[in-house]
């Protein structure tokens, strides 16, 4: 009798927990949701979690507040994220160079894009632009790839984060142009070496090159991928410029540590996709220069996926290394 007692109190234990646990999930959100942002207040990412934060909130009833956790090129946030309890308050504005790029260079990272979290959606992405100065004589990437051949001592490229270098790597394996990296700390000071004459091009994000493109300082040759960028209407894809498979762009997304419920991660992805698909937040995206996401968790998923590949296929290709 004592064990049928026992048994029967661990059950009913057992099953208040569960109805406890349910009442939980059906009760999110009822506290504040925090969107952790692995760079600094004022950048891309950042300025993308604040415009999806407010619509949010407005959609579910509930405070979201954005925590700035600079580091690592977004690394450090998202270890932190992947061990925060998986309930639904914490969640990662993640960007392509942490989800995507580090997890193809980095050996010893202390998490995994797709085994630590839970995609949730996409926020936005874009492409890169080409540039170069526009005292040089060249007006497309063929004449780029001709005189880098021509010139190889002269040839060199800016980059300040793995992202960019993959891209200009991808363009000199499908060209046969050559060309060594110059690290600087940021895109800005990737654009201003090329204006000043210090590197001959760079592959760099579009808002600090869109506006000096549109100033006459740079010269924009291409943009990654399938599809012109609707702030440059003149300047030709790499598509149209023959060499279709240079197509790295970046993007960001936001994730939620594994394990977080089913209801309260469909939850999140319903609510986040209706925030960034509003005319609010898409809007303001498309004047940055960002295609407006809003895909599905699975459509993410297999985003990841697809990168990670490429982006090691390129790495091993260029026999290149990265320092972590």
């Amino acid at each position: 009798m004592r064990l049928m007692g026992a048994a029967s109190a661990a059950l009913t234990a057992g099953s208040w927990r569960d109805a406890h646990a349910q009442d939980d999930t059906k009760a999110y959100p009822n506290r504040v949701i925090r969107l952790i942002v692995g760079f600094a207040a004022g950048g891309g990412n950042d300025v993308f979690a604040r415009l999806v934060g407010q619509k949010l909130s407005e959609l579910i009833g509930q405070s979201v507040v954005i925590e700035n956790r600079p580091g690592a090129g977004g690394r450090l946030a998202a270890a932190y994220v992947a061990a925060q309890p998986a309930d639904g308050y914490t969640l990662l504005v993640g960007a392509a160079g942490a989800m995507s790029v580090a997890p193809a260079i980095y050996p010893n990272l202390p998490y995994h894009p797709l085994r630590s979290f839970v995609p949730l959606t996409l926020i936005g992405s874009f492409p890169l632009v080409l540039t170069v100065a526009p005292s040089r004589d060249l007006k497309s990437v063929a004449d780029l790839v001709a005189w880098a051949k021509a010139n190889p001592d002269k040839a060199n490229y800016a980059t300040s984060a793995p992202g960019f270098t993959i891209a200009t790597e991808l363009l000199k394996l499908k060209t046969g142009m050559p060309g060594v990296a110059i690290p600087y700390k940021s895109s800005n000071e990737m654009v201003l070496s090329v204006i000043s004459g210090q590197t001959l091009l760079t592959i760099a994000d579009p808002p600090p090159t869109v506006p000096l493109v549109k100033g006459g300082q740079l010269r924009a040759l291409a943009v990654t991928g399938a599809k012109r960028l609707a702030e440059l209407p003149d300047v030709p894809s790499m598509a149209e410029a023959g060499l279709p498979d240079v197509n790295i762009g970046l993007w960001s997304g936001l994730f939620a540590p594994a394990g977080t419920p089913p209801p309260i991660t469909q939850k999140l992805e319903d609510a986040l996709r209706r925030a960034i698909q509003s005319p609010q937040v898409a809007d303001k995206l498309k004047a940055l220069g960002v295609e407006p996401g809003g895909i599905p968790s699975d459509e993410l998923r297999h985003l990841i996926e697809a990168d990670i590949k490429l982006t090691a296929d390129v790495v091993k290709a260029a026999n290149l290394t990265f320092e972590e």
